[in-house]
């Protein structure tokens, strides 16, 4: 590398207590120095706000992994297109960056630091315009769909069937991000929850988030019909190719979809590869897609699913302690290839679990696992010291 960590990491433990001010400036800068760029980004910047400094903070925390810090670039720099971000848009951000850093750093700024993190952004640009570039020029920034069917699974959950206008390549266990006309600019998160399809159909599973922007549109509003855009398929937690392994899949809640997707493509490419569904779900009502299940299991005989609802004098943590009692009761999981889908917290926790059990870490696959959201904004660099957000990611991508 041309620039030094050691100075972008000193820097970024100054800005890291003031980072409400710094990502605030930084778009204030932006678009004041550039006004014809706001319409590139959501009317409502506070989670876009998080979700660069969430890089920002991945990209600082990376630099002692070059090779994985660089796949991560170029992953972001593939998803960007889907932002309609183009080369000549660099300069402006690198220049707002810097800005906005100086602008936190106070006295600890020097002639020193300006130029590592001027060194490291030319970098990380070069990495992001370069992996948008080498992408086949067929390829599109994102993809129409109309929106087939809408299926009510749950008071709060809706199982949406969607015909992209054209071939939508992926594997089952990647996810997609969406974006809706009736919320420009903001795109969010969701499983695949289907094996590749004759029609090219995809199904997706979308529990209604409190507070949230997309997913509520998308559980009470969004109708057949209507037309949404899909980013690439992104995330590499997949069926270990050739992999003959037993096979556990863990899924809680509407981590089903993911779940489904796998065991899809298991029953029509390994129907003899021995495979258990652990089923979880915080009450009897929350499990609601049972028929699905049976059609499953119907079809392959050396699948076993195990449902798991604790009682409902467990509290909010009974979900998690039913499966660890489970997965304990087991024991040894070595020689498992692993499989885990649901909340972030729970995901992580039971990772843990099975490493402790024996799986080897690089058999227990999940999509990553930030921690969620805490949407209460500190108003002070103390406030953020001392209860720090978790801050959702541009996109889970985050290799590992």
């Amino acid at each position: 590398m041309p620039f030094d960590p050691a100075v972008i990491r000193a820097s970024f433990a100054v800005v890291e207590l003031r980072a409400d001010h710094l990502t605030t400036f930084f778009y204030a800068h932006l678009f004041s120095h550039h006004p014809g760029l706001r319409p590139l980004f959501p009317a409502q910047l506070h989670e876009q706000r998080d979700r660069l400094f969430a890089a920002l903070t991945r990209i600082v925390r990376g630099l002692d992994e070059p090779d994985r810090l660089t796949e991560y670039l170029r992953a972001l720099g593939r998803d960007h297109r889907k932002f309609q971000a183009a080369p000549e848009h660099y300069p402006a951000v690198g220049d707002s960056l810097i800005a906005a850093l100086r602008q936190c750093s106070g006295h600890s700024w020097t002639p020193e630091t300006e130029k590592a993190w001027t060194e490291a952004y030319t970098v990380i640009a070069r990495i992001m315009i370069e992996a948008a570039d080498d992408l086949p020029a067929q390829d599109p920034a994102w993809w129409e769909t109309e929106v087939a069917t809408r299926r009510r699974a749950a008071p709060d959950l809706v199982v949406l069937t969607l015909a992209p206008m054209r071939p939508y390549p992926f594997t089952a266990g990647q996810y997609v991000t969406l974006s809706s006309p009736r919320v420009p600019r903001v795109w969010r998160s969701y499983s695949l929850a289907n094996a590749p399809r004759p029609d090219g159909s995809l199904e997706l599973h979308v529990r209604r988030v409190p507070g949230g922007l997309l997913s509520p549109v998308l559980v009470e509003d969004v109708m057949p019909g209507e037309l949404l855009r899909l980013g690439p398929p992104l995330g590499g937690a997949v069926l270990a190719p050739g992999s003959d392994r037993p096979l556990l899949l863990v899924a809680a809640g509407s981590g089903w979809g993911r779940t489904k997707a796998l065991v899809e493509q298991l029953t029509a490419e390994q129907p003899d590869r021995e495979a258990t569904v652990l089923l979880a779900a915080r009450s009897a009502a929350g499990q609601y897609d049972l028929d699905t299940v049976r059609r499953l299991l119907v079809r392959n005989p050396r699948l076993q699913v195990l449902t798991a609802v604790p009682h409902p004098s467990a509290g909010p943590g009974g979900t998690t302690a039913l499966l660890r009692r489970t997965l304990l009761r087991h024991g040894d999981f070595t020689g498992w290839e692993v499989h885990l889908s649901g909340a972030p917290e729970l995901v992580a926790e039971l990772a843990e679990l099975l490493r402790s059990l024996g799986a080897a870490p690089e058999l227990v696959r999940h999509d990553p696992a930030p921690v969620t959201f805490n949407r209460a904004r500190p108003l002070t660099s103390s406030d953020w010291f001392l209860d720090r957000r978790d801050v959702p990611w541009i996109n889970r991508t985050d290799l590992g």
